[in-house]
């Protein structure tokens, strides 16, 4: 072992010193004894009894000097002994290096005999002995044990069988042995001259062995192998691994040491051209791209922690090559960054009596939406750092949701951003991708905000209702962040991966359906009902803001077109039936293009539009009322209903038919309208006898209720009064007045529960003709919301059981008195469906008394 490789071992008690001071000097070698402990005829003397030198990690093999440090006292007394006799020992290794006394299992019984050659006493105090490895020797047996070990040894010579794949391995060492010299840089050149001096193949393998970086358990393993050849081919092993760890290592360093040759290079090269350009007046793209970065960085006004993101960015920008991919990505994400208005907000105008002025302008009606506007501009005079409301206007199609939200940014004086999310499937629309993807870019959003260049827009969320969701996620719940007041402030776009601060923004959702949206994002919102339109508005809409649109849509002058009060109410009543303007604006749309055609065509028709012209520019009208045309029969009510598109009436229709007494739904009724119907049909056969109806009779008859318009799904609990009535004015053969109409929740005890959507039904029922309508006693409260004047048109009924119910439908009710025609037509038709009704139902219960007779 060289005196490097064994400078970082320590053994307490014997060291192998790389010290300097450690030169051979001190005790003198005897007379007659060489440095190499052999006798004047040069053969080895080894005495048969040697004393017994314990070593810690270290390994003394044959032909090689070590110097080894002096630790423990029980060692010192081994030396003591050695120098005044044979100045030889036996170096045997520990097993356990951590053993302080170790005993004869503890030892290994293959050591080195060595002779001592000098003796060197340190300035600290301790002692250094420098040895010289004789032969390899065995213990044979132990002969004294105190005050020290010593031991009968036997030498082990080496067994050599000459051959030429001897001569070949020793060949081989020597080439690996001086590869491996050349890639240690710690090993003089000198050892390759001392390799190529040693003789024997057992004296090459040894002094190889002793100079590899090896633990003890292989420099043992070496020690022990006494076939020359045998330890040659492990000790050539192990050098070749050697050598591919060095070589691997160089390479390591060369790779490193180019990279920052190349780095060093271009730093060098960029900085003299850096340096040429300021000579010369020029910059380069990249500068001044990188100078441009940092003042739209300083203008942008960002925050603190974004403005670090920014920084590290472009810190980063500069050391990537402009030929990479990533630079076209970090430019993009610099320019997002730059471009978004982190601290630039529109000021809003707070005078309420012109933002009350825009919005009486913009929209007829809405009461409660204009006075929630005007609240919010009260509390924000008062409180300017407030949040934003956020508003949900729920409310069939064509009401004027959406442009009541450019209203409001108008009056506010906000930019304004819609954003339409019906069928968004993708949570990335909402928070963006991620800036791993290719493609990346910001969620709309964040996009929208960049686009108005104001961190306080009006911003409308259009169609919220109609959000999907997928394996990409769910935008509903993405949603929940911007529309919380308490989180938006931090909102985190996935791209940007730095907040922003939306809580300046004023969010207004919008939806037909409130039912559809999930309860958390319901519960983040005020919803705000907007109701259809009644015959009275839609006319003022229509004078106010259709009529003048379309003209200057078709380029038509007011003074050539001019429509009449009682044409537009023919258009709103006989042309379109809905709860918005859009049709109407259509139909009004219509008009001016025929007008348009007459006046290029050079046609002398009229410019006023009556009632009278609107057949030959829109053809006879689609719609009348449903109510004029029906007759008063047993077992048909007219109900009331309410889907996303606003209200409208339904009738259900009952016949009882020879049976087992089963109840058959038809009309595309859901699972909740079903179970309605069987609890109206359950109290029926209760109270049947009440009615004097036999029950056995109802039990041999099957009873069908339909409900026409097969092709619309229907659902939900409030036709529960409808299907008892109808069920009721079947068995008791007593018709409902068809201009009756009927709403309400029934339960098995009797009880006529509340429903919601009245002023869509009420309303509903009032384009439909109806002039009484039966409702729950508890929903008489949501009436304030009916205009007062369809209120003075309609009867309203309050009912809170079905005793109620049937005295209100099945008896003659005080009603409006009626006008002589309507009297006139209503009695003839008494007369007629009397006849009918009463031949008809003697069929039935003659056909049901027959099939009970039978039964029985």
């Amino acid at each position: 072992m060289t005196s490097e490789d064994a400078s970082n071992k320590s053994t307490e008690d014997v060291h192998v010193l790389t010290d300097e001071s450690a030169e051979y000097g001190g005790a003198d070698v005897p007379v007659g004894t060489r440095a190499d402990g052999r006798d004047d005829r040069g053969q080895a003397r080894i005495p048969d009894e040697l004393p017994i030198l314990p070593l810690r990690d270290a390994v003394v093999f044959p032909g090689t000097i070590v110097p080894l440090k002096v630790v423990r006292e029980k060692v010192q007394r081994v030396l003591d002994a050695a120098l005044s006799g044979s100045r030889m020992v036996c170096a045997v290794p520990q097993r356990n290096s951590d053993t302080e006394d170790p005993t004869l299992d503890d030892l290994y019984r293959v050591g080195t005999a060595c002779a001592i050659l000098k003796l060197v006493r340190l300035d600290d105090g301790s002692e250094t002995i420098v040895v010289h490895g004789v032969a390899r020797v065995g213990i044979v047996e132990i002969k004294q044990h105190a005050p020290y070990w010593t031991a009968l040894v036997q030498p082990r010579p080496d067994t050599v069988t000459p051959s030429k794949a001897l001569d070949a391995l020793v060949h081989t060492t020597r080439t690996i042995a001086h590869r491996a010299i050349e890639l240690s840089p710690n090993v003089p050149d000198e050892a390759i001259n001392v390799i190529e001096t040693i003789p024997s193949a057992g004296g090459l393998a040894d002094f190889l062995a002793a100079n590899l970086s090896l633990d003890l358990v292989q420099r043992q393993e070496f020690l022990e192998t006494f076939d020359v050849e045998d330890r040659l081919r492990k000790v050539n092993k192990a050098v070749a691994r050697q050598v591919e760890i060095l070589e691997m290592s160089q390479k390591i360093q060369s790779q490193v040491r180019q990279q920052m040759d190349q780095s060093q290079r271009e730093y060098y090269l960029r900085e003299q051209l850096r340096a040429i350009q300021q000579e010369l007046g020029v910059t380069d793209a990249r500068a001044a791209e990188t100078e441009g970065f940092k003042k739209r960085i300083a203008e942008a006004k960002m925050p603190k922690n974004v403005e670090a993101q920014a920084q590290r960015e472009l810190e980063r920008l500069a050391v990537i090559p402009q030929a990479s991919p990533e630079y076209s990505v970090s430019v993009d994400y610099l320019n997002w960054l730059c471009s978004l208005p982190w601290s630039v907000k529109t000021e809003d105008r707070l005078d309420i009596k012109r933002a009350a002025k825009i919005l009486n302008q913009d929209h007829y009606g809405l009461e409660k939406v204009k006075r929630r506007i005007l609240e919010f501009l009260a509390v924000r005079k008062l409180n300017p750092d407030g949040r934003g409301p956020i508003l949900c206007f729920a409310g069939p199609p064509g009401v004027g949701k959406t442009s009541l939200g450019k209203s409001i940014a108008r009056a506010l004086g906000r930019k304004f951003i819609r954003i339409s999310l019906g069928g968004s499937r993708d949570e990335a629309d909402i928070r963006g991708h991620r800036r791993t993807y290719i493609g990346a870019m910001p969620g709309r959003i964040i996009q929208e905000i960049r686009k108005v260049g104001s961190n306080s827009p009006v911003f409308m969320l259009d169609e919220v209702d109609k959000l999907g969701s997928d394996f990409r996620g769910d935008p509903a719940s993405a949603l929940l962040e911007v529309l919380d007041p308490a989180q938006n402030s931090e909102f985190t776009d996935h791209y940007l991966d730095v907040p922003f601060d939306l809580s300046n923004a004023m969010f207004i959702a919008t939806a037909n359906y409130m039912d559809a949206i999930p309860a958390p994002l319901r519960d983040r919102m005020e919803v705000i009902c907007v109701s259809g339109y009644t015959h009275r508005e839609k006319l003022q809409i229509a004078k106010r803001y259709l009529v003048p649109r379309q003209l200057q849509s078709n380029g038509l002058a007011k003074s050539k077109v001019k429509f009449d009060d009682e044409a537009l109410r023919t258009i709103i009543a006989g042309y379109t039936l809905e709860a918005g303007v859009r049709g109407l604006e259509r139909k009004i749309g219509a008009v001016c293009r025929a007008r348009a055609v007459a006046i290029v065509e050079g046609s002398r028709r009229s410019k006023r539009v009556t009632a009278r012209s609107l057949a030959k520019d829109l053809g006879p009208p689609f719609h009348e009322s449903e109510i004029a045309s029906e007759d008063s029969v047993p077992g048909v009510v007219t109900g009331l209903a309410f889907t996303p598109m606003g209200g409208e009436i339904l009738f259900v229709e009952a016949r009882c038919m020879p049976g087992s007494g089963r109840l058959n739904l038809t009309g595309q009724i859901g699972d909740v309208m079903r179970e309605s119907a069987q609890a109206a049909f359950s109290i029926v056969r209760q109270r049947c006898k009440q009615w004097g109806v036999d029950a056995k009779t109802l039990l041999a008859s099957d009873v069908h209720i339909h409900v026409p318009a097969g092709a619309i799904p229907k659902d939900g609990p409030s036709a529960g009064v409808a299907m008892f009535t109808v069920l009721a004015s079947m068995l008791m053969d007593q018709p409902v007045d068809p201009r009756t109409g009927m709403t309400g929740e029934i339960t098995l005890r009797g009880a006529v529960l509340p429903v919601g959507g009245i002023r869509e039904k009420v309303l509903a029922a009032h384009r439909a003709g109806l002039t009484r309508i039966i409702l729950p006693e508890r929903n008489m409260r949501d009436l304030h919301e009916i205009p007062n004047d369809i209120r003075d048109q309609i009867e309203f009924v309050p009912v809170r059981s079905i005793d109620g119910l049937i005295k209100a439908t099945l008896k003659p009710a005080r009603r409006k008195k009626p006008t002589k025609k309507v009297a006139r037509k209503t009695a003839a038709g008494k007369r007629s469906r009397a006849s009918t009704s009463e031949s008809g139902d003697k069929k039935v219960a003659s056909r049901s008394k027959r099939a009970a007779a039978r039964k029985r």
